[in-house]
């Protein structure tokens, strides 16, 4: 029975959602040819951040599911497709002629660079395996195990007074602010207090009953990522055990209640705001993702790269989205709305032989492919959305002039070292 419903599902993913490569006409294939891909890649599944007496535990009495890695790890699951997703990547670059079958890299063709969280070496550890099984790939990465390289860090890096205001006045204008942000959400946190039975779990030994966000603040200093205090930090981390548990479980069910998709987005969408809030305001992306940016960029002008694989987080992803005013699709056939678990920003770069072009997508599993962990293919694709880009216009066959989208890179930049940094006391 549970073939027969993943046979459906690829069918239908199929049917809704051939990759833009493979629609590209032959006139297309005739007029351009591809000359490089740089992905900046979410990790895949992990378990909680946190685990043992963790907050997100108290706040049920139901039982938990078990992991099947320590706390923030990638998980065995998140491992499998991983590495699922690479070998997609492989017979799409194959049958584009940019690699060969059973390619070797030679010299700097290829590079891997992830952060030194476990959760991200290990997802390039497990792509670069599907990817390149014929060869035998090393992963750069440049702290010790589960340090948080500063490229991959949404930290912070210049601050003052002024800057300081800036950001807090645009985190108070988006979309109506926090305020109403967190109250368009109270249905959903409502659900999840019936759903967990909050009222009779642990936590309400010390009256938490209930989701609350009316002590919510913001601190944003110099070195470290931006912080939200208050009690939606609790929402938002129950909200991701819950989805990560829902992947894990192979069920739409949560502790006993049936739920339809759209509530499981609905429940994505608590930790959508948090992550909106924290980290897509453009004055502050500008200085949180300036260091993934500039590195992108430069890979972008890399004539002797084929292939770039980055590592990171999906904060990584929002921050890069706002700094250089890219409009993430809204999701199809997955729980989280922009940027899902997993998820790669790819980037391709082509030439028509005179002029260098961008395409950009958003490639994902969908929460079929997830749970089913269903092989890749051609003919069984990811999820692949394109990503438009604000105040850009595409030519008619949907590329970017990589001249223009350097531009924008450019002023990104160019904002963030205006940023004046006040001197450390």
């Amino acid at each position: 029975m549970k073939k027969n419903v993943i046979m459906a599902a690829a069918a239908m993913m199929v049917a809704l959602n051939l990759p833009a490569q493979t629609k590209r006409s032959d006139d297309f294939r005739a007029k351009y040819q591809l000359k490089e891909v740089v992905v900046m890649s979410r990790h895949n599944i992990r378990s909680p951040l946190t685990s043992g007496g963790a907050v997100y535990k108290r706040v049920t009495p139901y039982e938990w599911f078990n992991w099947s890695s320590p706390s923030s790890q990638l998980s065995l699951r998140g491992g499998v497709l991983e590495t699922e997703m690479g070998q997609f990547f492989r017979k799409w670059l194959v049958g584009e002629g940019l690699l060969p079958e059973n390619y070797r890299p030679e010299g700097d063709e290829v590079l891997f660079y992830a952060n030194s969280r476990q959760r991200t070496f290990a997802t390039a550890k497990y792509f670069s395996a599907g990817f390149l099984p014929f060869a035998n790939v090393e992963i750069t990465h440049k702290l010790a195990e589960d340090k948080m390289d500063p490229v991959f860090t949404p930290q912070f890096t210049k601050m003052n007074d002024a800057y300081r205001q800036q950001v807090l006045s645009e985190i108070n204008a988006l979309h109506g602010g926090p305020r109403v942000l967190m109250t368009s959400v109270q249905p959903t946190l409502t659900l999840m207090e019936e759903i967990l039975d909050m009222a009779h779990s642990p936590a309400a030994a010390n009256d938490t009953t209930h989701f609350f966000y009316n002590d919510t603040q913001f601190k944003l200093e110099k070195g470290n990522e931006p912080k939200m205090t208050g009690g939606f930090t609790l929402a938002n981390s129950v909200a991701d055990a819950m989805v990560l548990q829902c992947y894990e479980s192979e069920s739409m069910a949560a502790f006993g209640h049936e739920l339809t998709e759209d509530q499981w987005r609905a429940i994505c969408a608590v930790k959508e705001v948090y992550d909106a809030l924290l980290f897509t305001t453009h004055s502050a992306a500008v200085n949180l993702a300036y260091p993934l940016v500039s590195r992108i960029r430069e890979e972008l002008h890399n004539d002797g790269r084929k292939f770039m694989f980055l590592c990171g987080h999906d904060s990584n992803l929002a921050s890069i989205g706002a700094a250089l005013g890219f409009d993430y699709p809204e999701t199809k056939h997955a729980l989280e709305l922009h940027t899902p678990i997993g998820s790669k920003l790819v980037f391709e770069k082509w030439t028509d032989g005179s002029e260098e072009y961008v395409a950009i997508n958003l490639v994902y599993q969908s929460v079929s492919q997830l749970q089913g962990r269903m092989l890749l293919s051609l003919e069984v694709p990811p999820m692949i959305m394109p990503v438009t880009v604000e105040g850009l216009t595409a030519n008619d066959d949907g590329l970017y002039r990589l001249s223009d989208l350097d531009n924008r890179m450019a002023e990104a930049m160019t904002e963030y070292e205006n940023i004046e940094d006040a001197p450390t006391n």
